[in-house]
């Protein structure tokens, strides 16, 4: 039976086994199953963490040790750091950068399960700050692997212009998940919304649908549904 991503999401946002249940049937279905040689060990993890003289959060933890190299789940797209390449900054244990290096995520190095930062390169250096970005860090591990698998580089990811009030054209089945917002980020009319069925995943952020297809079949279904098979409107973003 295929994986029912909107039945199982639920309880990932809930609590860390959740989210680690959740991230283990999404590749599978999606991908490649996750195996025991995907983590790294908790040797490196300790050496990191006195390297650093911090503590590295348990969910942080439990991220890299269950799928930390597994770079498509990870840093298909944007960095996940290895453990040697954790640092700290004005009190925030680091641990993924984006893959122009224009943004960095990390967590203040204390409790089990803490709230994900976001900072952003800006034209002002001065103004760059830490600022809210996911509740939980085992949220944000949900969101880091829905991402990276979205943005796979292959024939069946795909980008489309779609105003906001246009959303609706989307297939019928892809309803839309529950995912809790990203407040940085979020304008009227253009906030991050997840979408999904059983063969499509989509990310609406700014005007731009992001999605991934199982087969070339869905994808040209996508697409008859969304632009229309003869009106040529929405094609395929540069």
């Amino acid at each position: 039976m295929t994986f029912d991503i909107h039945a199982a999401l639920p309880a990932a946002l809930a609590d860390r086994a959740g989210a680690w249940q959740f991230i283990r049937a999404f590749a599978a279905d999606r991908t490649e199953a996750i195996g025991a040689a995907d983590g790294y060990d908790r040797a490196e993890l300790d050496a990191s963490a006195a390297r650093l003289g911090v503590a590295v959060p348990t969910a942080l933890r439990e991220l890299y040790e269950l799928l930390g190299r597994r770079h498509d789940l990870t840093s298909n797209h944007d960095v996940l750091l290895a453990p040697d390449k954790l640092y700290v900054e004005d009190g925030v244990l680091v641990f993924r950068e984006e893959n122009q290096g224009v943004a960095w995520w990390g967590v203040r190095p204390d409790g089990d399960d803490p709230a994900v930062l976001a900072r952003y390169s800006l034209a002002e250096p001065a103004e760059e700050t830490w600022s809210a970005w996911l509740p939980r860090l085992s949220v944000a591990a949900v969101e880091i692997v829905l991402s990276e698998v979205l943005l796979f580089d292959d024939e069946l990811v795909e980008a489309i212009e779609l105003a906001p009030e246009e959303i609706e054209r989307l297939p019928e089945e892809m309803r839309e998940l529950p995912f809790p917002g990203y407040p940085e980020c979020e304008e009227p009319g253009n906030r991050v919304r997840w979408f999904a069925s059983a063969e499509l995943l989509a990310r609406y952020d700014g005007g731009m649908i992001v999605f991934r297809a199982r087969t070339e079949d869905d994808m040209e279904y996508f697409f008859d549904v969304v632009c229309g098979e003869d009106d040529g409107e929405g094609e395929p973003a540069a």
